[in-house]
């Protein structure tokens, strides 16, 4: 059979390729590459202009600035929790991050968390795409917004279209170049940044805008989550859980510290647009220092931009997906990010100019609905499925997961509902927040409710029953993906109605040994 020939003798696309996968399964063979590499890939993600700006929310507000550093250093220590844990799901699962919702939510039930992720994708790469328009602005003045936000998007979207590897690369050679000249900035900046009276005055304490800040921190670590395992997901599947959480917690926790950086810069005048600062202060050091740092800073917003449009355009396939089943090809796959860099690009230009405020507003209402998914999420991962889920499964409508998981979704509901009376935005704020100064301390109450409520729904899953059909349908599942590569790699449009991992529930296939395969009763 020509499929079957095919899939003995398919050979697995080379590290450096050009990728053709997109929200499908990674086959075993297929994986490569050492949980090191996710150390540069998280440092680089956080280490640019956009990080920087967070750091400066409380010092806008009136925070003096050793109270905006605690509560920097201690949401980059809480934050970055969430987001190194799942970090760990993809060498497991080998699968883009949101859809393994399915899992918790429903096959339908996941377009929930699905769509607020593709909304998070799009409003970072706005204001992504508004710092990276400053930056090449500052180097050429005389270009408008639009002339100077379409080549950082251009070249983004080139990295992104290319992929995983390439992605990988990219974020490591900004890494070195940025250590080299922060490096060199941050001493500028000490040694001629004059921190107003009072600055390390312990007494200068503001409950509500140093929870403001706190919980800006922990947001903007926690948005990474929805997509963080889409970088760790062609690693090898045996890859250590506490390796992958490690390099991914130490990479995005120092890269953070730019926060403290922005916080420094800007604490004499925070209403100053952030690379303004950076310009002027980098000038300091010699005139036309400023000008180097602009530059050296692009590739850092280029690559971040990037992750933003692949992980984006994972989440919108798997919104296509859910409501319509699509192969995930790679012109799919190039589609999908083409709708994340013309609807990001587009808002940027439209955007208020109130950029600090639009920000922290953004990234608090996000964090709203993100964290009752990342705690139903983790809790399932680590303390329900113990990491094992039967991957053809979570592609299958009507599958073991389900159309709609109750547990999931009453979980999520109930724990964003709990966290109502705590929150604190321009749109609302609750009668707690408004009783600790506009402090907002809705994760702390959100997180453990969504979590203890799944763990007790979930106390009745036959998790055993599960993994046996998991290990019944491995073989299929390895020799359907590795056909799939085969597909994109080559276009062998004689395979494409015999085998595919999308259509894994419609047909009976054969394992590369040859070897039948008996269905499950449920699959």
């Amino acid at each position: 059979m020509t499929t079957n020939m095919q899939q003995q003798a398919g050979t697995t696309p080379a590290a450096g390729a050009v990728e053709v996968r997109s929200i499908d399964y990674v086959p075993l063979r297929e994986r490569h590459g050492k949980a090191w590499h996710l150390g540069p890939v998280w440092f680089q993600g956080n280490a640019q202009l956009a990080t920087l700006a967070v750091g400066l929310i409380g010092g806008s507000l009136g925070l003096n600035f050793i109270w905006s550093a605690i509560a920097i250093v201690l949401g980059i220590l809480v934050g970055t929790l969430f987001m190194a844990f799942h970090s760990a799901q993809g060498p497991k699962l080998g699968l883009p991050q949101m859809i393994q919702s399915r899992a918790q939510f429903g096959y339908f039930g996941s377009l929930l968390p699905v769509v607020v992720a593709v909304l998070l994708f799009i409003g970072f790469n706005v204001f992504n795409t508004i710092l990276g328009g400053q930056v090449v602005q500052e180097l050429f003045p005389s270009l408008t917004n639009f002339e100077a936000d379409l080549p950082v998007v251009i070249l983004s979207l080139v990295l992104t279209v290319v992929g995983y590897h390439y992605i990988h690369v990219g974020l490591r050679w900004a890494t070195w170049l940025f250590i080299a000249i922060y490096a060199i900035f941050t001493i500028v900046a000490l040694a001629n940044v004059s921190l107003p009276a009072h600055s390390f005055d312990l007494g200068k304490f503001q409950l509500g805008i140093f929870l403001v800040q706190f919980g800006a921190v922990v947001s903007y670590q926690l948005t990474w989550a929805p997509y963080v395992s889409e970088y760790s997901r062609y690693l090898p599947r045996e890859t250590k859980t506490s390796t992958v959480f490690w390099w991914t917690y130490g990479g995005s926790a120092v890269g953070a510290g730019i926060m403290l950086l922005g916080a420094f810069i800007l604490a004499p005048n925070p209403a100053l647009a952030p690379v303004a600062v950076v310009h002027a202060t980098a000038d300091k050091l010699f005139h036309g220092f400023g000008g180097i740092v602009m530059a050296c800073s692009i590739p850092g917003l280029i690559a971040v931009l990037a992750m933003n449009m692949y992980s984006g355009g994972l989440s919108t396939l798997t919104t296509v997906d859910t409501v319509k089943r699509i192969r995930p090809t790679f012109t799919a796959r190039w589609l999908s990010v083409g709708f994340i860099a013309v609807a990001a690009t587009v808002l940027a230009l439209e955007l208020p100019s109130n950029f600090l405020t639009n920000f922290n507003n953004f990234l608090l209402i996000v964090l709203y609905f993100m964290i009752p998914w990342t705690a139903v999420n983790l809790i399932d991962f680590f303390f329900v499925r113990h990491e094992r889920y039967a991957i053809r499964e979570l592609f299958k409508p009507h599958g073991l997961y389900g159309a709609w998981s109750w547990r999931g979704l009453t979980a999520y509901t109930i724990g964003f509902l709990a966290m109502i009376p705590f929150m604190s935005t321009t749109i609302w704020e609750g009668p707690v927040a408004k009783s600790l100064s506009g402090g907002d301390i809705s994760p702390f109450v959100g997180f453990p409710v969504a979590a203890i409520l799944y763990f007790a729904f979930s106390r009745a899953i036959d998790v055993a029953a599960e993994y046996r059909i998991a290990d019944e349908q491995e073989p299929l599942l390895e020799a359907e993906a590795l056909a799939h590569a085969e597909l994109g790699a080559h276009e062998e449009r004689d395979l494409l109605d015999d085998i595919g991992a999308r259509t894994a529930d419609e047909i009976e296939a054969i394992p590369g040994d040859g070897t039948a395969v008996e269905r499950h009763p449920s699959a």
